[in-house]
């Protein structure tokens, strides 16, 4: 599925995640680099590592709300194109109402971790005041549990569609995924009152592992690149046919139906 056929949807995660990782690297170089590993007056006294936050409240700001923005964005209409791809037949299809309702939910959470990433740029949340806990819980509670949604979608489809792996692939990465961010997360948490500078270390950490979470949905879309046509599309199963098998093409059908009159 494209946009007026011109940009696929696989695209979307693709510079969603490419935005996320510029824009990191371009705030980290900076404050390396230019600043010479200033100490901003966001910053506690005793700490030596720069959070992202307190180099995004600074000069850099305008760079920290377009890429928050454009990430938050991006990504989003990645994830609300895949339930339309598979509702129309460019995916693997759906087999039961708690699939399509726990992916309501990996939306619904999306949406909240938007809504924290975009405030967390656009207000000046370096020092950590009340708004900069909540926007930060937002966006970390919101795509967590985002990916812990989708992750359910996914087990319960390789399940029932052991023809398609990268379905079992792709649960297995979110996996990954969400294990590896919890643990950072509590490590980040435990570090941030008395190690500063690990903790901050820990936020960049999980940081960077979210842009390769985003990269990844790009393997989820991309088959929709296949299904194009009508004929190629997937449909919903009846009696003799396996489930979400493909529907084939009619020029398939046409040699078919030759060799049986032959």
């Amino acid at each position: 599925m494209a946009i007026r056929g011109v940009v696929s949807f696989w695209v979307f995660p693709l510079l969603s995640s490419l935005v996320w990782m510029g824009m990191l690297l371009g705030m980290l170089l900076s404050w390396v680099l230019e600043d010479k590993y200033r100490h901003y007056d966001t910053m506690s006294s005793r700490a030596t590592i720069a959070f992202i936050s307190n180099i995004g409240a600074d000069r850099l700001q305008p760079l920290f709300i377009t890429g928050c923005i454009l990430t938050a964005c991006l990504f989003d209409v990645g994830l609300i194109a895949e339930p339309i791809l598979r509702l129309k037949g460019r995916l693997v299809l759906y087999k039961s109402t708690s699939e399509k309702v726990l992916c309501a939910f990996n939306i619904f959470f999306a949406v909240v971790g938007t809504v924290g990433l975009i405030c967390l740029s656009i207000f000046r949340t370096g020092s950590p005041g009340r708004l900069h806990w909540v926007f930060l819980s937002l966006f970390i509670s919101g795509y967590l549990f985002s990916a812990i949604f989708l992750c359910a979608v996914y087990q319960r489809m390789a399940a029932k569609n052991p023809e398609h792996p990268e379905l079992r692939v792709s649960f297995l990465t979110k996996l990954v995924f969400i294990i590896l961010e919890m643990v950072l997360l509590v490590c980040f948490v435990v570090c941030r009152k008395y190690k500063r500078d690990l903790s901050a270390i820990f936020e960049w950490t999980i940081s960077f592992v979210f842009s390769f979470y985003v990269f990844h949905f790009v393997m989820d879309l991309y088959p929709a690149v296949h299904t194009v046509s009508l004929q190629s599309r997937f449909i919903a199963p009846v009696e003799d046919e396996k489930p979400g098998s493909p529907r084939p093409s009619s020029s398939a059908t046409s040699r078919q139906n030759a060799g049986d009159m032959a």
